[in-house]
Parts: structure tokens; C-alpha cells; sequence
């Protein structure tokens, strides 16, 4: 029982790190990257389609993410589907590609993305306190209802507030490294 809990509840932490990391994914660094338009979705024939799926997206270089689109028809929707998709970015086509340039950040616009990963970072370490809260309540449970002793309970604990501590630190590294990232020049 008590090894279920503690399994269940690293799993969980585990999900809420690689949350933390699949938001930042998706904040542009001034560097060009095929993972930003990952969550923009096209109106292809009435329907919300990932981009990926209508054309191929390349980085031709640092600073270009081009899309070789399938069906022609398409671009209008892909060009206003990455404008609005609030990521600062201006298409253009050019036949059968779209060039989306990706220009560098200037101050301002950096500390306001430092601002949002420290928010999405603090928002994951909730999410791990509130998986540590949940375990602790179920070792508690356990104790009372299947007379698990209270030395393996606070054993549990113990290790509980280990996972925690070590999900934490990995979501602090992850910042640390988005930061940097962003703030270099």
C-alpha cells in the first residue's frame, strides 16, 4: 500500500515537472525553433488542424522557421493562424513556402518572458505540493484504516518530502536554463 502511494505520487510530480517543461518549450528564445508553432492550429476546411500536418516546418536558419506547405490553399490560414497566434511573429509566402523570420528580443521583452516562466515554474512546483499534500493524506488514511504502523508512515512521509524536494530542484534547473537562454543576446 504504502509503496503504491509513494510510486503514484513521484509518477505524478514527474508529469507536473514535464508540464513545466512542455510550457517553456513553447516560448520563443529569439532563436528559431520548430517546437513554438507546435500549439498553433490551422482553420483547414473548417476544421482546427495542428500546422505540422499541412506542410513540413524546417529552420533554414537561426533566425527562419520556413514551412514547405502541401495544399496551396492553405497558406492564408497558416499566415493568420501563427499571427494570431500571439507569439510576435510575421509570416510571409513566397509560392509554396512561408517564411516566418524570427526577430531577436529586445530588453523589455525578455524580462516580461523571464516574468512568464518564473510564473510557469511556480505554478509547477504548486501543482508538485499539492501531489506531495495528497500522498501524505493517504499515508494518513492507510494508517488509520488498514493499521499501517506509524514509523512506516512517517518513513512514507519522509520519502515523500524527498520527491518533492528533488521535483522542485529539477523544475528550478529547468528555469534556470530557460532564463539563461533567454536572456542571452
Amino acid at each position: 500500500m504504502i509503496k503504491d502511494i509513494l510510486k503514484n505520487a513521484d509518477s505524478k510530480m514527474m508529469k507536473s515537472v514535464e508540464a513545466v517543461r512542455q510550457e517553456l518549450v513553447r516560448i520563443r528564445t529569439g532563436k528559431a525553433t520548430t517546437s513554438l508553432l507546435d500549439g498553433v492550429k490551422v482553420d483547414y476546411y473548417g476544421t482546427p488542424t495542428p500546422l505540422n500536418q499541412l506542410g513540413t516546418v524546417s529552420i533554414p536558419d537561426i533566425h527562419t522557421i520556413a514551412i514547405q506547405v502541401w495544399d496551396k490553399s492553405a497558406i492564408q490560414s497558416i499566415e493568420k493562424a501563427v499571427m494570431n497566434a500571439n507569439l510576435g511573429l510575421n509570416p510571409m509566402s513566397e509560392g509554396q513556402l512561408v517564411r516566418i523570420p524570427i526577430p531577436p528580443l529586445n530588453e523589455e521583452r525578455r524580462k516580461e518572458l523571464v516574468k512568464l516562466v518564473k510564473k510557469f515554474a511556480e505554478e509547477g512546483k504548486v501543482a508538485v505540493r499539492n501531489v506531495r499534500r495528497d500522498a501524505i493524506e493517504h499515508l494518513r488514511k492507510a494508517e488509520k484504516d488498514e493499521h499501517v504502523s506509524e514509523d512506516d508512515r512517517k518513513h512514507a512521509e519522509t520519502e515523500v518530502q524527498k520527491y518533492t524536494d528533488k521535483h522542485i530542484k529539477d523544475i528550478d534547473v529547468i528555469i534556470q536554463q530557460k532564463e539563461k537562454e533567454i536572456m542571452e543576446v
